[in-house]
């Protein structure tokens, strides 16, 4: 029976097709895939390396499975809200969420992805993670966990592709760096989650939906908690409730961590964002030798190797958050979890060659940059690099929309205060261009960045 059904199974698990069987062999086939999947329980068991589910939860997955149990906590694509709601109506090859994926897939910025430090920065190392691949890594964590918990996979999609798209280049040294400085001039505050948004919602307008950009600024890579319940969006004003908590993280500095996703697929992407940067951020610092392999972290009950990590945290929050409101773990999983975040900032984020590098070097180059573009900006000049590289670039990008006129809309992109248009040219830029820029606009300029090249330490 097992070696007929093989190919039926799938197709009954995943429901894209609906297979009629006689009810005794249906019934031996479940008897028999379940005695197979206990089998498989019990010999993961075994190697205390990696955690497995609890008999009482694997079975409890499967038989939801099986009898075609939907999770009532998913988020349902007809619950979609969009700022223009007449617009983007979904098709049955095209739902609704997937257009948001194929959006923020097709965005003008989305390329730039490729060359903006994740961590290590100024290596000419393609092992090396870029933020690229680190949005493609947490979209594949949150959509295994997810698709475990029968939540919607095309949301989660969304969210993890998009998360960093407002990201500055050089990673975090360079969000801290745009930040002092626009806060200097403006007092207003610099959070990449928030810019994301920005990008997504303003720069590029492609009427993103609410669920989408509520995960992206929700998404706080830097707190992590054992539970995360999400909100209940303002069913009267919610797009009014999102641009308040967007309008408040410029404004005031506790606020965005008090962001809580509205969605169970915005809590699992913010989770899985910290769970893909634990374990492979420890092996691009070993990769360059920053640190000489993964001994000096604690291993506590998830593992120190990125394998482990992910393997574990993924099955521990599956076993703590199958059929429930929420997303939890164990409390001892998230003091670990929690140790080993902490871990990586002494031991790599810290670091104090990296950090040297930035501080002597890239943090000038930002003051620089932003003092000679805030110059262009406010003179308005339309054969400067801010105008040409920028405002043109922002006027191509939506050269197609059907949202808006574009007269209209670049009229009024160039009436913000120039300070705006200075932090969305930094912010979108790679680390490459970041540093032919300043060579660009200073051919005599006192710092100079030094790559590593590929074969400097042969």
């Amino acid at each position: 029976i097992a070696q007929c059904l093989v190919g039926s199974e799938m197709c009954i698990r995943d429901r894209f097709i609906i297979i009629h069987m006689h009810s005794d062999i249906y019934d031996a086939y479940v008897n028999y895939h379940i005695l197979l999947n206990r089998r498989f329980l019990m010999s993961v068991n075994k190697d205390s390396k990696y955690h497995s589910l609890s008999k009482e939860v694997y079975e409890q997955i499967l038989g939801d499975r099986e009898h075609g149990k939907i999770n009532p906590y998913a988020c349902k694509d007809s619950d979609i809200i969009r700022r223009q709601p007449d617009h983007d109506a979904p098709h049955l090859w095209r739902p609704a969420f997937v257009m948001d994926v194929e959006k923020i897939l097709h965005n003008n910025y989305y390329n730039r992805y490729s060359d903006k430090t994740q961590v290590i920065s100024c290596y000419k190392n393609d092992d090396i993670s870029r933020r690229a691949l680190h949005v493609q890594l947490v979209s594949r964590i949150a959509r295994t966990i997810g698709m475990t918990l029968g939540l919607n996979l095309d949301l989660i999609e969304a969210i993890s592709l998009g998360h960093d798209i407002g990201h500055t280049p050089f990673g975090h040294a360079g969000e801290r760096y745009l930040n002092e400085i626009y806060n200097e001039h403006t007092g207003r505050l610099f959070n990449h989650n928030i810019h994301s948004a920005r990008v997504l919602d303003k720069l590029i307008f492609r009427n993103i939906s609410l669920q989408v950009l509520d995960g992206v600024i929700c998404h706080n890579g830097e707190m992590e908690q054992q539970c995360y319940t999400p909100k209940t969006f303002n069913a009267d004003d919610p797009w009014g409730e999102f641009d308040r908590s967007v309008e408040d993280c410029y404004t005031d500095p506790s606020a965005n961590k008090k962001q809580i996703p509205g969605t169970l697929e915005g809590c699992i992407m913010r989770i899985s964002d910290i769970i893909a940067y634990l374990g492979k951020d420890r092996q691009d610092a070993i990769k360059i030798g920053l640190i000489p392999n993964d001994d000096s972290f604690s291993a506590g009950s998830l593992g120190s190797s990125n394998a482990q990590i992910i393997h574990n945290m993924t099955v521990n929050i599956i076993e703590n958050s199958y059929g429930k409101p929420y997303i939890s773990m164990d409390p001892d999983v998230y003091e670990t979890f929690s140790k080993a975040k902490t871990e990586n900032y002494q031991n790599i984020y810290n670091n104090d060659s990296l950090n040297t590098m930035y501080n002597d070097n890239i943090k000038p180059i930002f003051y620089c940059i932003y003092e000679e573009l805030l110059r262009q900006a406010k003179s308005k000049g339309t054969d400067s690099i801010l105008y040409k590289h920028h405002v043109n670039y922002i006027k191509d990008a939506n050269r197609y929309s059907n949202y808006f006129g574009k007269k209209e809309f670049i009229d009024n992109y160039l009436s913000h205060d120039p300070n705006e248009i200075v932090v969305d040219f930094i912010a979108s830029m790679t680390d490459d261009y970041f540093i032919d820029l300043y060579e660009y606009l200073f051919p005599n300029g006192t710092y100079k960045v030094d790559y590593v090249g590929y074969f400097d330490n042969i």
